[in-house]
């Protein structure tokens, strides 16, 4: 039995993974205190809170351990987020505290978890600082990255997993937990049959929905629906966007027209800038692929307006931009929104094939929804999509489902826990 500790420990994916290959949880750390009182509930161990306070004041209280574990925070480095990395003064430099407590304890080994994002960060300079204080710490170290759907459990949710030892990675191999992957998926295994306790998706976004499913319905069945994102905000708009819109005065702007067409003239800029979509009411040049977008939309309404027109004045009506961008990501299969795996998204509304879920975030409002049942997913198959069985969950569904998003898939950890812990000669020869 070896002893591991648990840092940012949310619901306990890697507690579960080295629980259930006989190790023993000696420390977990975790800062929200909802959090916190479900890991005593599932775990019975309490957590101690901010591990930044804990390792600048009083580090000596971590405990000796054999493993450290932690999926520490990866909004510094991830892509959806400001990517300010080790300079966010919050959360940028956790991974220092980790140094830390690998120096102070020396545990043999250690298995970390983040987004792919974080090795080219920063121009890589993020990932070759990390690489440079794991040499100095004497620890040889691998990693790979691994999605639940490569093992046969429907989400799509692609991290990266760093693993260390002390003594060196010869007998571990990332290519014999690869041997465990399949391409047998069956995402109706994780959906609940006839759950009792669901939330309905709300009737205005079911009608926007339909509205959208009128607006395929009008397009004939030998055109190609977009493959790019459809921003209907375009239809009918003529803004520039070489030079873009903040470049130029009020009065060369009033000869355009803004979303949907509406006119920009005669107004002060201020307010012209209100009438376009979020998205150009930027004070810099567009990036190539939002140019890209804007010409492919407005190249497709003027082919297609005589058919969408009408609609497209009701999607116009739409409550939030979010809600008039679609994102068709199934192809030329059937052209039925509730046939597929939808999310209401900042960037639109997202339609999935059913093969797998998008990756569970910690944004509570993009919660997948199951089309053809009009619903969320249920915390069950939230729990099941991170191999998390049936712990328990914060009682607030916002908060379950943010806890989720932030999760390890704890069977992904087991594979890779058992592979390392395996390859170790002196636990072999001590359990002959």
């Amino acid at each position: 039995m070896l002893k591991f500790i648990d840092l940012f420990a949310g619901l306990g994916g890697f507690h579960k993974a080295l629980h259930e290959l006989g190790h023993e949880c000696v420390f977990a750390s975790e800062i929200d205190p909802v959090l916190s009182k479900v890991y005593e509930e599932n775990w019975g161990i309490v957590p101690c809170g901010d591990i930044k306070e804990i390792v600048e004041n009083r580090i000596e209280i971590i405990p000796d351990h054999d493993i450290l574990c932690t999926g520490f925070p990866c909004q510094p480095f991830s892509k959806a987020g400001k990517q300010l990395g080790r300079k966010d003064e919050d959360r940028g430099t956790l991974f220092d505290e980790i140094i830390k407590i690998l120096e102070l304890r020396k545990p043999k080994y250690f298995i970390l978890e983040n987004v792919p994002f974080i090795k080219q960060h920063d121009n890589e300079e993020t990932w070759k600082y990390m690489e440079r204080e794991f040499k100095r710490l004497n620890y040889h170290v691998d990693h790979r990255n691994y999605s639940p759907h490569e093992f046969g459990i429907p989400q799509h949710r692609l991290r990266i997993f760093i693993v260390g030892s002390r003594d060196g990675l010869s007998d571990f191999c990332f290519d014999r937990i690869d041997s465990f992957k399949t391409k047998e998926l069956d995402i109706f295994e994780f959906i609940d049959k006839s759950p009792s306790l669901v939330h309905k998706l709300p009737p205005k976004n079911i009608e926007c929905l339909k509205l959208w499913q009128r607006f395929i319905d009008n397009i004939p069945e030998d055109i190609k629906l977009p493959g790019f994102p459809i921003w209907s905000m375009e239809f009918g708009a003529t803004y520039p966007y070489k030079p873009y819109p903040h470049s130029i005065s009020s009065k060369e702007l009033g000869e355009y027209k803004g979303s949907f067409g509406i006119s920009l003239k005669g107004i002060e800029k201020r307010e012209q800038m209100a009438r376009l979509p979020s998205y150009a009411n930027v004070d810099r040049k567009f990036p190539d692929w939002k140019i890209k977008y804007i010409e492919q939309n407005r190249n497709f309404y003027k082919e297609n307006k005589k058919y969408i027109k009408q609609v497209v004045k009701e999607i116009a009506k739409l409550p939030s931009q979010s809600w008039q961008k679609l994102e068709w990501n199934v192809g030329s299969t059937e052209r039925k929104i509730s046939n597929y795996i939808l999310q209401f998204r900042a960037p639109g509304i997202r339609v999935k094939k059913v093969d797998f879920f998008p990756s569970l975030v910690s944004t509570n409002t993009q919660i997948p929804i199951i089309g053809w049942e009009e619903r969320y997913i249920t915390r069950k198959e939230g729990l099941k999509l991170q191999s998390l069985g049936q712990i328990a969950l914060p009682i607030n569904d916002n908060a379950a489902f943010r806890a989720l998003g932030n999760a390890v898939n704890s069977y992904i950890v087991k594979l890779i826990a058992s592979e390392l812990i395996q390859s170790d000669k002196s636990i072999k020869s001590s359990e002959k």
